[in-house]
């Protein structure tokens, strides 16, 4: 996979430098000290999810996988680190060769997730895993924060449509990564032709008051839309007067009008307005779109307006206020020596502040009720209890350098709307509240 494919500038060979300076001084001290081939384990997890936040969503494992195949430290990368001084000349002979040959495994994406829940865990020598932590939290923070926004919103909408057109409000790669993570959470297009040309989402896209206020008058620039459009094109009716700009919008493109769109004003007033004069002038069939700065609340209060399709842009792209995850990438398990025989060992920290967490390389499942709805995510470490095996929910997406579980956009999109649906209903409710189910921690027994 080349470099436009991940949304990097065509001059970046690599994803090698998407990290932080500490992990290649952890990485030269632990290959001086004899350590760096230690059989290891990471995860990535959260402790909490943001304040108000029933249930979070994975979104940017396929990027993750991508940028794990594109890590790679090409004569550029390693002049620049020489340079630099960063690393000494050690640490770059072995970063020449630097190919992930360990394992992945982690929620497939579009699942849901809990505190405590090992969405990613990465496995191999101490060396290539802890170099991979910059670049995989920020993929995994940043995406599944956009989805998690994202699939409020689209639950909200229920079933009308929802357009991605935050590029604006944002950097221009993280725009792209936005428009695939909402995409994931539940939008169905995108105004971002980058996103479309990369990830093969449908794109959208008319007109705005530029270009109404182009022309000498509004009935102009309806006529040149609809003249290189057609009459199934989206007109924008708010650049002066709404009502006079609907009448104008029929009688050029007739009923056969595809839609109008709203960008202002009280948009439940003026869409029930709206929709009254379109069906009185016969354009029954005509759909109405609303923008302007929305965001789940006030999706959810145009649940009654006759509304048919949003368009989401700044509260989307900036995680409706919690534009990250707060995911972290821990050490849990270790081996006492470079012997890939030798057994693991669980670590953690165990310091005070917070900021302890679980050692042992671990599993999670989710436990139903009679019902055949999510009671409680199970994490743990050791055998599976007979009950959950069945329902376990990590799945293999590296073996031994590989990516193995590649799959179309539509997949984790779909596979968002069933695991969403199997959770109880308090987990659509948009007033703050509590994780919709408990995370659970079943320890190993020794002896």
């Amino acid at each position: 996979m080349n470099t436009a494919e991940l949304g990097l500038p065509v001059d970046v060979p690599s994803t090698a430098l998407f990290t932080d300076q500490y992990e290649l001084t952890m990485l030269q001290a632990a290959l001086r000290a004899g350590t760096a081939e230690r059989r290891s384990v990471f995860e990535v997890f959260t402790r909490r999810l943001p304040e108000g936040r029933r249930y979070g969503v994975v979104a940017g494992t396929g990027r993750v996988l991508d940028a794990v195949e594109n890590f790679r430290f090409d004569p550029d990368v390693l002049r620049f680190l020489r340079e630099h001084g960063i690393v000494d000349e050690q640490t770059l002979t072995w970063l020449a060769g630097y190919r992930f040959s360990g394992d992945i495994w982690g929620y497939p994406e579009g699942e849901v997730y809990f505190p405590g829940s090992p969405v990613m865990r990465v496995e191999g020598s101490f060396a290539e895993c802890v170099l991979l932590e910059t670049v995989v939290l920020s993929i995994l923070n940043h995406d599944s924060a956009i989805a998690a926004a994202a699939s409020r919103m689209s639950s909200a909408a229920g079933d009308r449509p929802l357009i991605e057109m935050g590029a604006r409000r944002t950097h221009e790669l993280s725009a792209v990564a936005a428009a695939r993570a909402a995409y994931v959470g539940g939008f169905t297009t995108t105004s971002d032709l980058a996103a479309g040309f990369r990830y093969g989402i449908p794109t959208v896209g008319t007109s705005a008051h530029a270009f109404t206020l182009l022309h000498d008058r509004e009935r102009d620039a309806f006529q040149a839309q609809v003249n290189s459009l057609g009459r199934n094109t989206t007109l924008l009716v708010d650049t002066y007067d709404v009502a006079e700009a609907v009448r104008t919008a029929v009688e050029v493109a007739g009923p056969e009008l595809g839609a109008v769109r709203i960008d202002s004003g009280d948009l439940l007033l003026v869409a029930h307005r709206v929709r009254q004069q379109l069906d009185e002038l016969g354009a029954r069939a005509t759909k109405i779109v609303v923008t302007s700065d929305l965001d789940e609340y006030a999706i959810a209060s145009l649940a009654a307006a006759p509304v048919d399709a949003y368009g989401v842009g700044t509260q989307l792209v900036t995680g409706s206020g919690h534009p990250t995850c707060s995911m972290v990438y821990k050490l849990v398990a270790r081996a006492e020596s470079a012997d890939p025989k030798e057994p693991l060992v669980p670590v953690a920290k165990k310091s005070t502040g917070g900021k302890t967490s679980i050692g042992g390389r671990k599993w999670a499942a989710r436990r139903l009720d009679e019902d055949g709805v999510a009671e409680a995510e199970v994490v743990g470490t050791g055998p599976v209890p007979g009950g959950l095996s069945g329902r376990q929910l990590l799945v293999e997406l590296v073996k031994g350098g590989d990516v193995v579980a590649r799959e179309p956009l539509d997949v984790p999109r779909d596979r968002h709307i069933a695991a969403r649906a199997n959770l109880p209903l308090s987990a659509t409710q948009l007033s703050r509240g509590e994780p919709v189910i408990p995370t659970e921690y079943v320890h190993e027994r020794s002896g």
